[in-house]
């Protein structure tokens, strides 16, 4: 009995640790922030006013507030890169088209902040 006692013991702890790691392994699983979701309508769609809307089979469309876009998207991570754009060429002094130049996008919330081909942030969009 002075034999089995100690094994019991033994085995009695070792369960106890794999339980805890378990434990804290599925606590760390669902912690885990969910992916953010780019899908949707982002900025307000009113004349000279950037917005875009992007759908969940990968397809984009909107206005830089003057000419109209359209192209693809796909998203990795925390990144929405954007595939070749389709632009109208029409001439708008007076609107600041800063969204024709967006290249990714990261979403943070109800937020979608543009970027440029080299990185540098153009603009802000707003989830509707």
């Amino acid at each position: 009995m002075s034999v089995v006692l100690p094994r019991l013991k033994k085995a009695l702890i070792v369960s106890c640790i794999a339980g805890l790691f378990a434990l804290a392994l599925s606590a760390c699983a669902a912690e885990a922030e969910p992916e953010p979701e780019p899908v949707g309508e982002w900025g307000k769609q009113v004349r000279e006013t950037p917005h875009l809307a992007l759908t969940d089979d990968g397809e984009v469309r909107g206005s830089d507030g003057c000419n109209q876009l359209s192209g693809t998207w796909t998203v990795e991570e925390a990144t929405v890169t954007f595939g070749a754009m389709a632009t109208t060429l029409i001439a708008c002094p007076d609107v600041d088209t800063w969204l024709s130049a967006l290249e990714t996008a990261e979403v943070d919330g109800d937020t979608l902040t543009i970027f440029d081909k080299d990185g540098n942030k153009v603009g802000v969009l707003e989830r509707q």
